[in-house]
């Protein structure tokens, strides 16, 4: 059955996999992008949106839709000190009000359709405790809260879960993966001895958009090459 799906920031990385996936499988994609102008993409109709404006217009979406997907992300890794407040706060703002504000936008849309699916992104680092991460598991932590809470609420009309990957071969991690040697190093810390594909991640936001996880809600999904649960 043939599907309208929304991929918050679409042009890239695990967005953009997304989009080739959905529509692969026979899905109508409707992808947002902000600063970096897509590459076209057929069947895919992108729209130009800013989740850090103070209210979102999504009056392109059609009267019902079946899913969202909100993957905006970034990786800032410091140490703790080199930190402010407002680092912290500036992060949230991105990672998590920008899918509180992108969920309320379309809500009434997703309350139209008779199976909705809303994904969020987390990552291993919230579960595992990295060094740097203090930032980037902060917010993506509060992801999980409210992938967890959110589900409750809105069940059973609507489900939500989220998918926790390790460190992914896209453009937001090109400071780690810049050499031979450190994509090296990087694949070697993963029981299944490589770097995750934008592909391995979207493969997983597929399956929880559409209705064969139709009996899944409030789960964090790891996609992280064993790293969260087991020592090879």
């Amino acid at each position: 059955m043939t599907k309208t799906f929304l991929v918050v920031a679409a042009a890239t990385g695990i967005g953009q996999a997304l989009c080739k996936k959905l529509v692969a499988q026979g899905h109508q994609v409707i992808g947002t992008y902000n600063s970096t102008e897509p590459e076209f993409i057929d069947g895919v109709q992108f729209e130009k949106v800013d989740v850090l404006e103070e209210s979102l217009n999504f009056d392109f979406l059609p009267a019902s839709i079946d899913g969202i997907a909100y993957c905006p992300g970034r990786i800032e890794l410091k140490p703790f000190a080199r930190l402010k407040e407002s680092d912290f706060l500036e992060d949230y703002k991105l990672q998590v009000g920008g899918a509180v504000k992108s969920i309320q936008a379309c809500l009434p849309n997703l309350k139209a359709s008779e199976n909705a699916s809303i994904v969020l992104f987390s990552t291993v680092a919230v579960q595992q405790g990295f060094n740097f991460h203090s930032m980037v598991s902060s917010s993506k932590g509060a992801i999980e809260g409210f992938t967890r809470s959110l589900s409750a609420e809105l069940a059973p009309k609507i489900r939500v879960n989220a998918v926790a990957p390790s460190l992914t071969d896209t453009n937001l991690a090109s400071k780690l993966l810049n050499t031979d040697q450190k994509r090296e190093a990087n694949a070697l810390r993963h029981p299944l001895k490589r770097i995750g594909s934008p592909e391995d991640v979207a493969n997983a936001a597929a399956y929880l958009l559409n209705e064969e996880s139709a009996w899944v809600t409030g789960q964090i999904l790891a996609v992280d090459g064993g790293m969260s649960s087991i020592k090879a």
